[in-house]
């Protein structure tokens, strides 16, 4: 009998990255343009701030800023906290995450798996609301610790790096560069390296930022958000505006219909910033020429939500103005 070699991994931590891509031919049926999700669920963490995660604490690690038995400490709306989590248990290192009331308590039961620690915060700060707040708790915390390190997925550098990746794997699987790439925002790293890498390569892309109605990232008015993911408190330290094609804000209301397009449309059950980006396709479908190809990035994947936004009661509850989207 003869076998055929397969290729292995030699840690779970090599499985990062690489993630498939995959042309969405339902969700606009009426469309004449192309469009293919990055499919950001399928790192082992589950999102794509597993990426981030590992780049972090790795450059940490070469660099002798972090040894085994250090704390890491980060703030997070769930999706970096997991992605920390595993690679702080692959490496040794203790984890300390400050969440705040948008976290979904699947995440949380994750997080805490992985044997880190959560602290909330349960009042948003007076400027920047609970981002701001996080920050400060994060700061009490690496104070208080002398073998405690902040990987700042907010302004260290090694956040955008990791996403030039990300830039690279969409293009290389499409064998050509995207007309359009939408990505949601929130640190803006994603945006920033996949930004970088288009600029580096003389690529032709256009960048089309997804941002929550209620961030204050692209400087518009600060307001409540119920879903998580996406947006900002406060403005991104990485955000380089004249690298963006375009923006369009998305309500959580839209966030939610789009879970749901992707969902019956594709069978593809993903998180909250995936249905904004899905929504904010089709608000910026009008301004794309026929024949374009479009990549969207979606972020995570979906059973962290089900008591949230694939939850009716909670989304009746939570989420004004919603027009029989779960029909």
């Amino acid at each position: 009998m003869t076998y055929v070699h397969q290729p292995y991994f030699s840690r779970i931590l090599d499985t990062v990255g690489r993630t498939p891509l995959i042309r969405l031919n339902r969700l606009f049926p009426k469309s004449k343009f192309k469009v293919f999700a990055k499919m950001e669920a399928f790192n082992p963490g589950g999102s794509i701030k597993d990426r981030t995660a590992l780049q972090l604490i790795t450059h940490a690690i070469e660099n002798g800023q972090l040894k085994k038995g250090d704390t890491v400490v980060e703030s997070s709306s769930g999706n970096m906290a997991i992605g920390l989590a595993q690679t702080c248990k692959y490496f040794g290192l203790k984890l300390e995450v400050v969440v705040d009331p948008m976290v979904n308590q699947q995440n949380i039961k994750i997080i805490k798996a992985f044997g880190a620690k959560v602290n909330y915060v349960t009042v948003p700060a007076h400027n920047g609301g609970f981002l701001q707040a996080r920050l400060d708790k994060v700061q009490q915390l690496v104070d208080a610790n002398p073998r405690s390190f902040w990987t700042n997925q907010y302004g260290n550098i090694q956040n955008p790096t990791a996403h030039k990746q990300t830039m690279h794997e969409i293009v290389k699987d499409l064998g050509h560069a995207p007309d359009y790439l939408f990505a949601a925002t929130s640190t803006c790293g994603t945006l920033m390296g996949c930004a970088e890498y288009i600029k580096k390569n003389k690529l032709m892309t256009k960048i089309i930022a997804v941002d929550a109605v209620g961030s204050v990232i692209f400087g518009t008015p600060a307001g409540a958000r119920k879903i998580p993911g996406h947006g900002a408190g406060r403005t991104s330290q990485f955000l380089k505006r004249d690298s963006i094609y375009d923006v369009v804000h998305v309500t959580d209301s839209e966030c939610i219909e789009g879970c749901h397009r992707l969902l019956n449309s594709e069978a593809i059950l993903c998180g909250g910033s995936s249905g904004a980006v899905t929504q904010a396709v089709e608000k910026f479908s009008s301004q794309v020429p026929d024949g374009s190809c479009i990549a969207m990035i979606l972020c995570d994947r979906g059973e962290r939500y089900l008591d949230t936004i694939y939850n009716e009661s909670w989304v009746s509850d939570n989420i004004d103005q919603l027009e029989n989207i779960l029909m």
